[in-house]
């Protein structure tokens, strides 16, 4: 028999990562959530309970990723599910942005997310059997002012999920991808709450009206980590109430 079904959250500490932790945990899934803040990993741990386990850890230091992998599977026998949520954004004009600033984000949301996911797919190889789910955004589906770097990293992480659900679910690993629309979390308000006009404009073009809660990402995520999903493969869903549509 298999031991408990185990899932990897990055940036699972807080915001849409956390909301996805708390719906796994929920299912019954052991749930392993990697971050860089320690206080914030162990709050989370503190509200979600024994099912959550924290792990510190600086996913830009590329070279160390093998390692806490390593380390997982032989605290934890397996990883069924990763889930790619950690990601830094920068708003600032297109002409101010420097090449480090570019380089920055580029690295943690997509080198970091490639490298630690060839790794965990290493592990599911064997066994012909895993899930990854990569996390986007708005910012993929369409053009969105002062995020150049961030909507590159998008964009690339779309792309990242249909080439590996091509070479991977041969294998027996499904990949698919959740396009978030605007969701009300600590990294949307910084962004939404001192520009209103911006925050008129999101609202103004998404149907429902009004921005996403996390959980409701959560419950997308947790319902393509389930067998439910078992057909669905290199898909990017947007999760948006329906602002990708939106006129």
């Amino acid at each position: 028999m298999e031991s408990k079904t185990t899932a990897i959250i990055t940036g699972g500490g807080s915001g849409i990562g956390l909301a996805i932790a708390s719906r796994f945990v929920k299912a019954g899934i052991r749930t392993i959530i990697i971050g860089r803040d320690q206080l914030k990993l162990a709050a989370a741990q503190q509200e979600l309970g024994d099912d959550c386990h924290p792990i510190t850890h600086d996913l830009n230091e590329l070279s160390t990723l093998p390692n806490l992998v390593r380390q997982i599977i032989s605290r934890f026998g397996q990883i069924d599910i990763l889930v790619n949520n950690a990601g830094i954004n920068m708003k600032k004009d297109f002409q101010e942005v420097t090449d480090e600033e570019f380089d920055n984000i580029l690295h943690t949301n997509v080198k970091a997310l490639f490298a630690l996911t060839r790794e965990v797919v290493k592990t599911m190889l064997p066994r012909r059997k895993g899930n990854i789910i990569n996390i986007s955004s708005m910012a993929s589906q369409y053009g969105i002012p002062k995020v150049i770097a961030y909507s590159a990293s998008k964009a690339a992480i779309e792309g990242m999920t249909r080439a590996m659900a091509v070479e991977l679910s041969p294998e027996g690993i499904v990949v698919n991808c959740i396009a978030p629309g605007f969701i009300a979390t600590d990294m949307s308000a910084k962004a939404l709450n001192g520009d209103p006009e911006r925050k008129q404009k999101v609202l103004a073009r998404t149907p429902m009206g009004r921005l996403g809660e996390p959980g409701e990402i959560g419950n997308v995520a947790l319902f393509l980590a389930s067998d439910q999903a078992s057909y669905l493969t290199g898909v990017v869903l947007p999760v948006d109430g329906g602002n990708s549509i939106g006129f």
